[in-house]
């Protein structure tokens, strides 16, 4: 399974792809996240203690050098354009509870975008875990699909955007949208997160019409506090990951009908 979470800042996104991470270890597959969110929460969000602590990968100087051919910091001229990454999981991922989790770091951006042996080696890396067939890969992205490509993006089974009730979430949630529709993705899927009370449910289901919402996560406590003390928000409340665990049946009962 090959999954992009994506949303609003502070819908809950990153909560949701640990959740979702821990689910697919629950059931026994091989798990890689990648934070390519450049405000990196992730590792924090999984309970590492001390996040601060990882470099992402773009700034792995010595990595870059030795994947691309080229110093870091270098634009435009020669750098391998099909660099073997297969072994950065292995090197360089923090074990998780079993899920290997890498944070890419932010993607440099530009007028017409930055070309340069970061980026590459950050998307040739994503572009492997996407057609491995022997690895879930989830990626906690920010709002948009700068780290997808129309040539990967056959290879993800879906974008997940989550959405609290507010009509700013809402309105990323369709920009989104129309940014995965202008590079051919058009399998979406939205969860509902911080849920308060069945209007916030009837408010989510007439605002988000044309996007397919498949579960409501309720506003907890728990994975506040967990947060704060850099516990795993995944192991906060049974509830939670119940909910969670039926958003993957659902992903796998599409990616199964998927021609």
């Amino acid at each position: 399974m090959k999954l992009a979470v994506t949303g609003k800042g502070g819908v809950g996104k990153t909560t949701v792809s640990s959740l979702l991470a821990h689910a697919f270890k629950a059931l026994g597959h091989s798990v890689v996240a990648i934070d390519c969110d450049p405000d990196s929460n992730l590792l924090a969000a999984m309970g590492y203690p001390h996040p601060e602590t990882v470099k992402p990968l773009v700034e792995l100087h010595a990595l870059i050098e030795e994947k691309m051919g080229v110093k870091p910091g270098s634009t435009g001229g020669m750098f391998r354009l099909n660099p073997f990454v297969a072994d950065i999981p292995d090197r360089y991922a923090i074990d998780i509870d079993g899920i290997r989790v890498l944070v890419a770091g932010a993607v440099k951006k530009g007028g017409s975008g930055c070309y340069c042996p970061e980026n590459s080696l950050v998307r040739a890396l994503i572009s492997h875990l996407l057609v491995d067939d022997k690895t879930d890969l989830v990626l906690d992205m920010e709002a948009g699909v700068e780290h997808l490509s129309r040539g990967t993006i056959r290879t993800v089974d879906s974008l997940v955007i989550v959405v609290e009730p507010g009509l700013r979430s809402v309105e990323t949630a369709f920009r989104v949208k129309d940014m995965a529709a202008d590079i051919g993705l058009t399998r979406l899927i939205a969860i509902g997160n911080k849920i308060r009370s069945d209007y916030d449910i009837d408010f989510l289901r007439g605002a988000m019409k044309g996007i397919e919402l498949v579960g409501f996560l309720p506003y907890e406590n728990r994975i506040r506090e967990a947060e704060i003390a850099r516990h795993s928000v995944a192991k906060a409340s049974d509830e939670i990951q119940a909910t969670i665990q039926n958003v993957v049946r659902i992903i796998e009962e599409r990616a199964a009908q998927r021609p």
